[in-house]
């Protein structure tokens, strides 16, 4: 049998604070297979992050953003987005790692991006948080699983009790 080289690992990151793990195990596993990394995050409506508790920066542990965000700006978002990608990176690591901040829907920019690199995999993180998410994974995860034909790695961040 021919074993599949991976070279290039699209690690997907939202707004969560489990992104942390998410960019974590991913990275670990690029690694182990001496893959190019690139960290994505998505911006959607901008009106969605003016919404209580929402920040596009959450997710390091013992980051801080010092900065202003303009939520209000799509290029406020992009700003502050590109900086968590940074300190993201910073936390791994690693230099050589590859940011990328698309606009759109969630999952649509995950599969496009996916797509323009060519990417052998894909990482993303799911929040199951009621019953009928344990089922079907969340929208995001579950749409990029029904609508991609490159192996997509599930890493799970639901808190357990």
């Amino acid at each position: 049998m021919k074993t599949i080289k991976m070279n290039k690992v699209l690690i997907a990151l939202d707004y969560n604070p489990t992104a942390q793990k998410v960019a974590e195990v991913g990275f670990s596993m690029a690694k182990s297979m001496n893959a190019e990394v690139i960290l994505l995050h998505v911006i959607t409506d901008p009106v969605f992050y003016s919404t209580a508790g929402y920040s596009p920066i959450m997710g390091f542990t013992g980051y801080v953003y010092t900065g202003v965000v303009q939520k209000d700006s799509i290029d406020g978002l992009k700003n502050a987005s590109l900086q968590f990608l940074y300190k993201s990176k910073q936390h791994l690591g690693d230099k050589t790692i590859q940011t990328l901040v698309k606009e759109g829907d969630f999952a649509d920019s995950i599969l496009e991006t996916a797509k323009e690199i060519q990417a052998d995999i894909i990482v993303v993180g799911s929040h199951s948080r009621k019953w009928l998410e344990n089922i079907v994974m969340g929208s995001v995860t579950e749409k990029v699983l029904h609508h991609t034909s490159i192996p997509l790695f599930i890493v799970p961040t639901k808190k357990q009790n």
